[in-house]
């Protein structure tokens, strides 16, 4: 007979794996990963990083304009890209993002047909909170798991 074990959520399940991919981030003033998936099924990841074949922050440094980081793709922005590449529809999907969109990204999964944004830690911007609602946008604020204590 085997035991009973805890099992994460699939909100947390999803979320644990864009944490992941955020690890691949090339800004270092801030690691964003994203997870669209449908259906249980991964669909696109992204990370927040340089266009493609040029250089890093860490490398050349920030592109600064208005206090923020230009030089970079937010996440969101790259799973949606990554999912249009290949041919894949996201349409009806969910995204996981460590942190809650800017504006532009919010604006942009909106149209794209993401009914559903989960976020680690509110980011910035709270017009997503009355445009997520008016559009029908499930918005989900998953706080991070407490950690056990330790005897």
């Amino acid at each position: 007979m085997t035991e009973a074990r805890d099992r994460v959520s699939w909100d947390e399940y999803f979320m644990k794996i864009a944490e992941t991919v955020a690890t691949r981030a090339t800004c270092d003033r801030k690691h964003v990963g994203a997870v669209i998936e449908r259906g249980r099924t991964i669909l696109a990841t992204g990370y927040n990083g340089s266009i493609s074949g040029l250089d890093h922050c860490g490398e050349v440094g920030h592109m600064m304009e208005n206090n923020h980081c230009v030089r970079t793709i937010h996440a969101e922005a790259n799973a949606v890209i990554q999912a249009a590449r290949n041919g894949v529809r996201i349409e009806g999907a969910n995204i996981y993002v460590t942190a809650s969109p800017c504006w532009s990204c919010f604006k942009m999964i909106a149209n794209a047909g993401i009914t559903k944004i989960v976020f680690r830690e509110f980011y910035r911007d709270p017009r997503i909170f009355e445009f997520s609602e008016r559009l029908g946008i499930t918005l989900v604020h998953l706080a991070p798991e407490a950690a056990p204590a330790t005897p």
